[in-house]
Formats: C-alpha cells, structure tokens, sequence
C-alpha cells in the first residue's frame, strides 16, 4: 500500500502548469459506470457487511471498500480514455447520506479509502507516461438534505438539517479525503448554496486542521428551465455568494446536458474571477431516466465551450462513459483554456 504525504506543493504546481497549458479533461459518470457493471446485494455486502441488517446494493461509496477492484477499473478506463483528473467515488460518503445504510460510522473510511485508490491508480498511469501529470479530485457530494428548504410542504419553517450538523459532516469526509492524498478538494453538484457554505467552512476548518490548503473547485447545478439553483440563485449570484471561498474553479454539473448547460457557463464566465468548469450530462434523460447523448454529439456541443474560451475543466456527469470522454477529449484538444479578463479580476 502507497503512503502518500497530505500534501504535496509539487503536485500543485503541476496543476496549475497544466491548467495554464491547456483545457483538462475531468472523467465521467461513477454511477453509469457501476450500473453498467450490473451488481447485486453481495457485491456491496462482501464477506464484511453479510449481517448487516439494511440493504446496502445501491450504496455506490460503500464499493471502495467491498469492490476496490472495480472502482481502480474504473478510474484506470477514464484515465485510458484521456482524462487529466479523476473524482473519487464519494458523492454520497458523508454521515448524512450514509444513515440511510445504517453506515454513517464508517464516513471517515469510505472517503479515506476512495481516495488511497483512486490516487495509486492515478500515480501509476502518470508513471507510464510523467510528462502528463494525474490529479485526483476529492469529491464532497451534496448530502440529502437542504439547509434552505423544508422537505415538509405544510411546515415551511421546518428543516431536517441544520448548518452545524453539514459542517459536522463535511468535515469529517474532507479529512478522510486529505489523508487519503487527493490533490484537490471539489464541493459540487450544488443545488443550496448554504449547504455549500457549510461545506466550504468544514473545507477550510480541515485545512486549518492540516495546516495547508489544497486547490479547492466548486460546481452547482441549475435545476431548471428557469436557470437558477433549487435555492433560487442565478448562475451570477451563486458566484458571488461563494466566491470568498477563494476557488480554484467555480461551475457547474449535472442536471442539464452540455447544450442546455452552456448559457449558464457563459453567465459565470461574464463575471468569475477564476477558472471555470464543467460537467454536464449526457443530455437530458428519457422517460426511462436514462442518457441517450453520444459521445460524437456530446463533444460537438462541448467543442462550442472550448471555441469560445469559456472553460478551464469540462468533464461529464450522469450518463457520461469513457467514450464520452475521449470524444470530449479529442473535441477540445487544441484550443486554449479560458483566460481571466482584466476586468472581472478587478
């Protein structure tokens, strides 16, 4: 087993040369990817979880550590189809999420793990070629719960959070994360903008914590036709309401395919004061709630974000596989990465 320093300058300023040289690539869909894999109870319950008394199929983080096999496949078959960055498996590896299993002991673990994995997968393929570095992306998924609204339409004042319990809870994931040996944090598929706040403040607690701090990337999602946040903020607001957070890249993910998405990357474009990133999904869901977008013309949309300087980091979410990503990939490969006007630095 690899031991990996918490963190590493050279690793970030590996980064932030590539992020100068060109646009990055970030992978695709983990949940496509493991439903694609067609796994039953006792691919996630292995021998450790068989007297565990919820049903665990379906609890996708929990596969670091009953499946790691798979997961490192998965990683590699992103990496092979051209991606810069990997995401660990953690959208849902936090104690909020993790009580539905009854496993929101094992928080701390799950991202721990996730991370050890995916960063030996991503040191071993930059062996095979070191003048491409490999970055692994800590993923700090939304929860399921709002600090915003209530889940109860006749109590409107009700909530089944609070921000002390999210802070909680993203601390914790954040340093299992770090210990792992991520090269960056990312905060994403936001869709409560407190929610974010609370995580951005357990972020910034954990690196006070180690006593560094690690490229951070933030991505909402615009729930919408109406091209707001399920809080209710427009793509402008959402920037400046988290921009204090000093992010590497702010963005968005998720929900939208990449036509439906890019006016709200143009939005923060107009006005962010860091790079910028994207994954959306491979369209938008059929009536079966499945992707149908191929990657030939997902990346002709997502060719349209590099054409027009808009992006630092495209990947894919829902629905998107590695041959969504190497069409992406080979799509933006050439243009140049989005610049930050003098202006909007200002």
């Amino acid at each position: 087993m690899t031991t990996l320093p918490w963190f590493d300058p050279e690793r970030t300023k590996k980064l932030l040369q590539s992020l100068s040289d060109r646009i990055l690539i970030l992978d695709g869909a983990m949940g496509t990817m493991i439903q694609n894999a067609g796994l039953g109870e006792a691919d996630f319950r292995s021998e450790r979880f068989q007297s565990h008394d919820h049903d665990l199929k379906g609890n996708n983080d929990l596969l670091v550590l009953t499946r790691p096999d798979l997961i490192a496949d998965i990683h590699r078959q992103f990496f092979e189809a051209g991606c810069d960055l990997i995401e660990t498996n953690t959208f849902n590896a936090n104690r909020i999420s993790q009580a539905d299993y009854a496993l929101e002991a094992l928080s701390a673990e799950i991202n721990r793990e996730a991370a050890r994995i995916a960063t030996e997968v991503a040191r071993d393929v930059e062996k095979q070629d070191p003048s491409r570095p490999r970055f692994v992306v800590g993923v700090l998924g939304p929860t399921n719960r709002t600090a915003s609204i209530s889940p109860d339409v006749s109590s409107p004042g009700y909530r089944n959070t609070d921000f002390g319990q999210l802070v909680e809870a993203y601390l914790e994931a954040t340093l299992g994360l770090l210990e792992g040996g991520v090269d960056l944090i990312m905060i994403e598929t936001v869709f409560d903008t407190l929610n974010a706040k609370a995580a951005i403040f357990a972020v910034q607690e954990a690196f006070q914590k180690k006593d560094h701090r690690w490229p951070l990337m933030i991505s909402g999602t615009i729930t919408d036709a109406s091209g707001r946040t399920l809080s209710g903020q427009t793509p402008e607001a959402f920037y400046f309401s988290i921009a204090h957070a000093d992010p590497l890249t702010v963005g968005f993910n998720c929900a939208l395919g990449a036509e439906q998405l890019k006016p709200h990357v143009d939005a923060i474009d107009r006005v962010a004061g860091c790079l910028i990133s994207a994954h959306p999904n491979a369209g938008l869901p059929n009536e079966f709630g499945e992707y149908d977008e191929s990657p030939e013309d997902m990346a002709a949309v997502i060719r349209e974000f590099a054409r027009d300087g808009v992006i630092n980091i495209i990947g894919g979410c829902c629905g998107t596989t590695p041959a969504h990503l190497k069409a992406i990939s080979e799509a933006v490969s050439g243009y140049q990465p989005r610049r930050i006007s003098q202006a909007v630095a200002a």
